[in-house]
């Protein structure tokens, strides 16, 4: 396989229970480096159950989940930290630390990660700028719309240069014109090689973007179509970034199996 198009997320043969009932039934997928995917379904199908199994909040009744070179069936409690600081998450309810300002919900990411202070700075400043809101690194999440707190949230998640980012309805509550903003924003950080899983329940909205698109209907996939697309929003975003995202996960599981 060319390496560029190494699969980063690998989904085979998953079940999970919710009380009586399946919450998702043998679910089989793939996300390729560097793919953009929409998840669509309605209100109910087993979106978010799969994107938090996906960054281990929860645990598969069967079946295997493939994070970069982690697995779910080999995964141990403690080495979940580590895998969720290379995932970027994205919520509906932007999930932001009121008592922290703009640049410091941003900088906490990088914090965990243990980068130093100098670093932080340079990074914070680069990723607000990219997202439009480095004049509002003092504000407070309260005195922010929710389109600028949802790309605050954004720049947390790609802060650590993650190789999936994993969006679950970001744009839920957002009008149009702000969910389109956030969608250009999405698509120029895919652009720069990071794959990018989203879900929705927006199907207007995502047949408008050309982009892979995976159908769940009561915790089952019944469709996983790639649509042409007829727009120019693509047009207006650099396309020309490549990166060995998976190689971010090897590089750094030799690293820490060394120091272990």
């Amino acid at each position: 396989m060319n390496e560029d198009r190494r699969i980063i997320i690998g989904v085979y043969h998953l079940n999970k229970s919710l009380g009586k009932h399946f919450g998702l039934e043998d679910i089989n997928l793939q996300v390729a480096n560097g793919e953009f995917v929409f998840l669509v379904g309605p209100s109910g199908a087993g979106k978010s159950t799969l994107l938090r199994l996906l960054y281990m909040e929860d645990t598969p009744g069967s079946g295997q989940i493939v994070v970069g070179h982690y697995l779910s069936t080999r995964m141990k409690r403690s080495t979940i930290p580590e895998l969720r600081r290379r995932i970027g998450i994205i919520f509906q309810d932007f999930r932001l630390l009121e008592d922290r300002n703009v640049f410091e919900n941003v900088a906490l990411a990088l914090k965990v990660g243990g980068v130093g202070m100098g670093d932080i700075k340079r990074s914070v400043t680069d990723i607000l700028s990219r997202v439009g809101l480095y004049h509002k690194r003092y504000e407070f999440p309260h005195a922010l719309s929710g389109g600028e707190q949802q790309r605050v949230a954004i720049a947390r998640a790609v802060a650590n240069r993650p190789a999936v980012l994993l969006a679950d309805e970001p744009t839920g509550n957002l009008d149009p014109v702000v969910t389109r903003s956030i969608l250009e924003l999405l698509f120029k950080i895919n652009a720069g090689g990071t794959a990018v899983l989203m879900a929705t329940h927006d199907m207007e909205l995502v047949r408008s973007f050309g982009q892979r698109i995976i159908y769940l209907d009561n915790g089952r996939i019944v469709r996983d179509k790639e649509m042409i697309y007829m727009g120019d929003l693509r047009d207006r975003i650099d396309s020309t970034g490549v990166s060995r995202n998976a190689e971010r996960f090897r590089d750094r599981e030799i690293t820490d199996n060394e120091e272990r």
